[in-house]
């Protein structure tokens, strides 16, 4: 059987011809790594390339375009003191200009904060804390909020605002005010080490708790991004078009504005939010032939009735992620794009990309391990290595594209990593003979009922086989005596009826009695979802505590 995509070395030998070329120019060994010198280098190879489409409001840009913009704006940070280690927070949905001072930022060694601009004062007040930007580059309807938490905070960062508000500095003004006149071919990118350089402040584990920033060096990501696309052939770009439909504060915007200047491949995106309407239009309109979505996403765009709004044959490769993977849904999504590759990948924000090869995995798998990581499965309880196959165990992995620490959390970071700086993913794997590996559950997730575990994504595979089942997400109430008693959050297909019976007689008649589902059944019209559009499990929980249980 011929293999359209299989693993291969094509992408490291391109970016070693680009990195070569930086290094034979600066005499540093390490540029080999920044991020910053590699995007200027691309970004002047191929003037007239393609780089970025808003479709929300038709508008393009290209590498003649977006070399000038951002050597601009690089010059501006620079003229007003920002300098490596500095801090500069982007809070704007994906338009044309967001990645400007996205880029500049990587040429001078500012660690890009990206944060979720629907974030409230709280949440605002617990992220400017840590990270304590020099500069925020917003919308004028979010500055009010942002000077009331710099107020808090007595910080003095400038805000500038990507449109125009009444009393505050637009980019354009920004630029006019902090450029200068130097002939932008004379720019020069900062020298610093890549290894210890911190690029970006991603935020991670909001859902169970105050936020994390997970501090990822440019070496992490030069590493690690090229494997994303370690089955393709064909460079520069692997790939016609590839829509990103996260917002930038997520992982798997961050990779491809990295990848499309990197690898030369266009990239689609939105400054409108990415609705099950928008999402259809930006695909019958584009006809991207990449993209990657969460399950809970992909199965809104999948219901009944309205996925026949959208053709999906255009896209040639589907990465799912973000959660666990139902093999229904990748079974219905085959049968809508029969010609599509469908990847259950696995990735994490202190991994700086995804953690397998998708190399033509069997059903479930994330497939087998990626060169650049070690890799280990420990019984938890005995702490000792998992060497059989098929015995589950927490993964832990080593490597360079590991993150560097948690930002300002000397605790937090102490926790995560073992001796040896094994990071321990806090996920629960298996592995088959053939070195494949399996998702099992998030540990932090796992149900206990009396002395049994109960793993919700189990109990959510086994309810979303009911055909009248859109959706489901497991979580559980206290329980004195017994510990935890799972409830079932359940979205019923339009124009279809289950009782709340039905759904635990499912469950009753599949899976033991341990698992059974003690807490009851709710009917939701969504699961709730993080801005990353993983299922939110604090809200989750917060539901099925005070909604109607059947």
């Amino acid at each position: 059987m011929s293999q359209k995509w299989r693993a291969n070395d094509c992408v490291h030998w391109y970016m070693n011809e680009i990195t070569s070329r930086i290094v034979a120019e600066s005499g540093i060994p390490s540029d080999r790594h920044h991020l910053g010198k590699i995007i200027l280098q691309n970004l002047k190879d191929d003037p007239e390339f393609l780089v970025q489409i808003d479709g929300g409001t038709d508008q393009w840009e290209s590498s003649k375009s977006m070399f000038k913009r951002t050597v601009q704006c690089a010059k501006s940070m620079r003229n007003m003191g920002l300098k490596k280690g500095d801090v500069m927070v982007l809070m704007a949905p994906n338009h044309i200009d967001l990645c400007i001072p996205f880029y500049a930022a990587l040429y001078l060694g500012v660690i890009v904060a990206a944060v979720d601009r629907t974030l409230g004062t709280k949440e605002l007040r617990d992220t400017f804390g840590v990270d304590n930007p020099k500069i925020i580059f917003c919308q004028s309807d979010k500055a009010p909020v942002i000077q009331l938490v710099l107020n808090d905070l007595a910080l003095n960062a400038v805000i500038v605002t990507f449109d125009k508000g009444d009393y505050l500095c637009s980019f354009s003004e920004f630029l006019v005010k902090y450029g200068d006149d130097s002939p932008i071919e004379e720019f020069r990118a900062s020298d610093f080490d890549p290894e210890e350089t911190v690029g970006f402040l991603i935020a991670t584990s909001g859902t169970t708790g105050l936020p994390k920033a997970a501090a990822v060096t440019y070496k992490n990501f030069a590493i690690t991004i090229p494997y994303i696309w370690s089955r393709s052939f064909t460079f520069p770009r692997p790939t016609r078009l590839a829509l990103i439909g996260a917002p930038i504060q997520w992982l798997t915007a961050i990779l491809h504005y990295l990848g499309t200047v990197t690898l030369k491949y266009p990239r689609l995106q939105s400054s409108q939010i990415v609705t099950q309407q928008h999402a259809y239009h930006l695909i019958n309109t584009y006809k991207p032939s990449y993209t990657i979505f969460s399950p809970t996403v992909m199965t809104t765009l999948l219901k009944p009735g309205d996925r026949e709004q959208c053709d999906f044959t255009c896209l040639e490769q589907i990465m799912l992620g973000g959660s666990a993977v139902p093999q229904v849904l990748v079974d219905v999504l085959q049968n809508v794009a029969p010609d599509s590759e469908i990847i259950n990948t696995f990735g994490m924000t202190e991994l700086a990309c995804t953690g397998f090869h998708a190399d033509n995995a069997p059903p479930g798998s994330c497939g087998k391990p990626l060169g650049c990581y070690q890799y280990r499965l420990i019984n938890v309880e005995t702490m000792e290595d998992i060497y059989e196959p098929n015995v589950t165990g927490e993964l832990w992995m080593k490597g360079p594209g590991i993150f560097k620490e948690y930002y300002k959390n000397p605790g937090a970071t102490e926790e995560t990593f073992a001796e040896d700086r094994w990071f321990k993913t806090g996920d629960t794997f298996y592995r088959d003979e053939n070195w494949n590996f399996f998702f099992v559950e998030r540990i932090k997730l796992l149900l206990k009922y009396k002395s049994y575990q109960i793993s919700p994504v189990e109990l959510e595979t086994v309810i979303r086989e009911h055909p009248a089942v859109l959706d489901a997400a497991v979580s559980g109430i206290p329980d004195p005596e017994c510990g935890d008693l799972p409830v079932a959050s359940v979205v019923i297909k339009p124009e279809q009826t289950v009782t709340a019976q039905e759904i635990k007689n499912l469950v009753k008649e599949t899976l033991s009695d341990a698992k059974a589902l003690r807490g009851g059944v709710i009917f939701v019209n969504e699961i709730p979802m993080t801005a990353s559009t993983k299922v939110h499990r604090r809200k989750l929980k917060e539901m099925v505590l005070t909604m109607d249980r059947e």
